[in-house]
């Protein structure tokens, strides 16, 4: 493991420690770590959840749908923007869930 040396200003140290009730800053960062992946990760599960239920179908599906003209107007401005931030999401959510597994 490589370690790195960083300054951290006593108010940002004290909430780490209380924050995460460990006076050990590597274990405290982790913990916080953590749960900001999991309460992103839930929230990025629930924008996706909310695309699959306008369309009725998976992203996979979806990118299918629009190249075979399953979706009227693929080229839209709107269906356009919910596939960009849907991919998006998607792999923000898969990323974060793979950082997560690097503090495990």
């Amino acid at each position: 493991m490589v370690t790195k040396s960083v300054s951290l200003s006593s108010p940002i140290y004290e909430i780490l420690q209380q924050t995460a009730g460990d006076s050990n800053i590597n274990d405290a960062l982790s913990k916080i770590l953590k749960d900001f992946f999991q309460l992103k990760t839930h929230a990025l599960r629930e924008k996706i959840s909310a695309y699959e239920k306008k369309y009725g179908m998976s992203f996979a599906d979806f990118e299918e749908a629009c190249k075979i003209g399953k979706i009227e107007n693929p080229y839209s401005y709107e269906i356009e923007k919910d596939g960009w931030e849907w991919e998006t999401d998607i792999v923000e959510m898969e990323d974060l869930m793979e950082y997560e597994q690097w503090l495990s």
